[in-house]
């Protein structure tokens, strides 16, 4: 076994190794800026001329991000075997989002020339209205995760940093910030605006697929390489249960309350709901090639999720036994990448491919996030609400300035770095699944459905999520769920996600019950793909 007491630290290859990859992320945004010009400017600019392929699809829909090797993680070490059963609800995912709204997203979208999530909404209720509002969302839930992703990018940089001691994100700001922070901060605002200025969508898109496959063989590494240090899975485990206890191999979780019945109902559904309402997925569901791909990608992206999530429960596990008394336990994975390759020829090189991944995902999320954010603000809101008579001219260069400033807001909020960097992202997550899987779900497969049914089911939604964390800030610790001052009252001990759907679903089907239902050839347009040239009864196209 590897000796785990000898000074961790990153050397100078894992900063190479880091730059390496920024400066490939540029350059696939320089090549994705080619293939964009030649259309409009906004399909163009914002979904890519819908070609996304299976791979892209596929891989560019996972869900990694700075969590997935530093939050998730930390959990598998806390708590033991029991997360694989937490995180099942992966293995559905694809199932759940491509199979249930991506086919009829990617339909709807075509048939009402739609490049937005927003304006898919206006179309399919033609309602000024709940596009406004689906805007507004959008943009409060996706600002919130990338000011979170900004730091995250950040201190992985100052991770790699040669001769740094810290191995981890903490929620003290204060231990945060020091030179390497804002170099990393600089760095990494400057590459991921930039290359999403050059390439829009496209360089989102193509920059995720790298980094997956980036993400996928830093698993592969470590997994090859823990197990055997650890001398093998039974080993660990028992190694494991003898410093913790035997529920680090049976449940319900080891150490803080983490597990009552209902978070871990809310645990197993979270992630596939959160998925199934994320509005920069929604986006992509728009942008694919044609049906066939979308079946494909539901094929591959189930056996991707599969040869990431496993592996890292077991080298976690092995993590355990190796590395039996970490202080922080989101240090797991850097400290066994740095343990585990320093005895490699150019060992620190390829610790730096392992850190890396975390970093290429921050990436790919805060430039989906741009993209998405922009394409609210410019096309929903500009284009729509303002000066619908603008010139591309005019959009292309509000689309970049928008794009900067949005970025310079989010290197603002972090000059003093935003505390709660997993509850924000929890937070963000739950508030866009509350705003969008009942709409959504109205919007692709119920005629009866109506704007205003719509709209009081995403302000009605994200309401119960944000009241549920004001009013879990004020509580005392319930000791369950994450440990932080920010985290939500868990009503009934389930998460606020569930309640804010349940909520939105009430409040979707009530008020389109007593709303007047869309006009009859709004109806045929979306759902029939044509205007009918006959009357049709009423009563048929109300009840489907």
């Amino acid at each position: 076994m590897p000796d785990a007491a000898a000074p961790l630290t990153p050397g100078v290859g894992a900063l190479a190794a880091l730059l390496l990859v920024i400066a490939i992320s540029v350059w696939i945004g320089t090549a994705a800026q080619r293939r964009i010009e030649g259309g409009s400017f906004l399909s163009g600019y914002f979904l890519g001329n819908r070609g996304l392929g299976v791979w892209a699809l596929a891989l560019t829909a996972t869900v990694q991000s700075g969590g997935t090797f530093m939050g998730f993680p930390s959990l598998v070490y806390t708590h033991g075997w029991i997360v694989a059963l937490w995180i099942a609800s992966y293995m559905v995912v694809p199932i759940m989002s491509f199979g249930v709204l991506g086919k009829r997203f990617a339909i709807l979208s075509r048939r009402t020339g739609a490049i937005t999530v927003p304006e898919l909404f206006r179309q399919r209720f033609e309602s000024p209205v709940a596009g406004t509002v689906a805007s507004i969302c959008i943009i409060l839930s996706l600002s919130i995760m990338m000011a979170a992703q900004f730091k995250a990018g950040a201190v992985v940089m100052k991770i790699a940093w040669p001769g740094n001691g810290a191995l981890a994100l903490a929620d003290n700001a204060a231990a945060e910030i020091n030179t390497a922070y804002y170099v990393g901060l600089a760095i990494f605002s400057v590459t991921v605006i930039g290359y999403t200025l050059i390439g829009g969508f496209l360089a989102s898109v193509w920059t995720d697929l790298f980094q997956s496959v980036l993400m996928l063989f830093g698993v592969m590494l470590l997994l090859v390489l823990a197990i055997p240090a650890a001398g093998g899975m039974q080993a660990a485990t028992l190694k494991a249960v003898a410093s913790t206890g035997p529920s680090f191999a049976s449940g319900p979780g080891y150490g803080r309350d983490f597990l009552p019945l209902g978070l871990a109902i809310s645990f197993f559904t979270f992630w596939a709901f959160s998925n199934l309402g994320s509005p920069a997925g929604m986006v992509r569901w728009m942008a694919c090639r044609d049906m066939a791909t979308m079946r494909r990608s539901i094929f591959v992206l189930a056996i991707y999720n599969l040869l990431i999530y496993l592996p890292l429960i077991a080298i976690c596990i092995a993590g355990r036994a190796i590395l039996p008394d970490l202080k922080h336990s989101d240090e797991v994975i850097p400290r066994l990448a740095i343990l585990l390759t320093r005895d490699l020829p150019g060992g620190s090189f390829w610790a730096g491919l392992v850190l890396a991944a975390p970093f290429g995902a921050v990436m790919a999320t805060v430039s989906t996030y741009l993209v998405v954010i922009s394409s609210g603000l410019v096309h929903d809101i500009y284009q729509r609400l303002i000066n619908p008579q603008a010139t591309e001219r005019q959009l292309r260069g509000l689309t970049y300035s928008v794009t900067i400033f949005v970025g310079a807001l989010a290197i603002a909020a972090n000059i003093w770095p935003v505390k709660y960097l997993q509850a924000l992202v929890v937070f963000s997550g739950s508030s866009a699944a509350a705003a969008f899987v009942v709409p959504g779900l109205m919007t692709a497969y119920w005629r009866r459905a109506t704007a205003a049914g719509v709209t009081a089911a995403m302000l009605l939604g994200t309401a119960t999520v944000f009241a549920l964390f004001a009013l879990g800030w004020t509580l005392p610790d319930p000791m369950i769920g994450q440990d932080t001052s920010f985290r939500p009252y868990f009503l009934l001990q389930l998460d606020p996600i569930l309640w804010g759907m349940a909520v939105s679903a009430i409040a979707g089907v009530s008020v389109s019950y007593l709303t007047r239902p869309p006009s009859r050839q709004c109806l045929a347009k979306v759902f029939d793909g044509a205007i009918p040239t006959q009357p049709t009864p009423h009563s048929s196209l109300v009840h489907s």
